[in-house]
């Protein structure tokens, strides 16, 4: 990861914003991210993270979907590999909100063919 790039330094703001129970600030934050983003790499990350901010598992998905779509163009990318884990794993969670048992299995079985299992909390 390249801690220098401008939407990465704002994801990390960000995330330390949700650390420090500021959930306000690391949306904004989030949201900032993806208006500077140029590549698909950085609309994934940006996506990933905007979709915790959402307030309804429906928009917490569609985030993760459009993470997975940027991800998906640039699969090859070995800036993405190490992300896909954490990426499934939101989409199964988002979908086993919403309900699709189906869906999220496949999501987190993608995840644990990486070598990340899901863990119910």
């Amino acid at each position: 990861m390249d801690l220098s790039n401008p939407v990465i330094q704002l994801i990390i703001l960000g995330t330390q914003a949700e650390y420090a129970k500021n959930p306000q600030e690391a949306c904004n934050l989030y949201q900032q991210a993806w208006q500077i983003c140029t590549d698909a790499y950085e609309f994934c990350m940006a996506a990933h993270y905007i979709a915790r901010c959402q307030p309804t598992p429906e928009e917490k998905c569609e985030w993760n979907r459009i993470a997975l779509k940027y991800a998906q163009e640039i699969v090859q990318d070995p800036r993405i590999t190490p992300f896909l884990p954490s990426l499934y794993l939101s989409l199964g969670s988002a979908y086993e909100e919403l309900g699709n048992f189906d869906q999220s299995a496949h999501y987190f079985q993608l995840a644990a063919d990486l070598g990340v299992i899901h863990q119910k909390n």
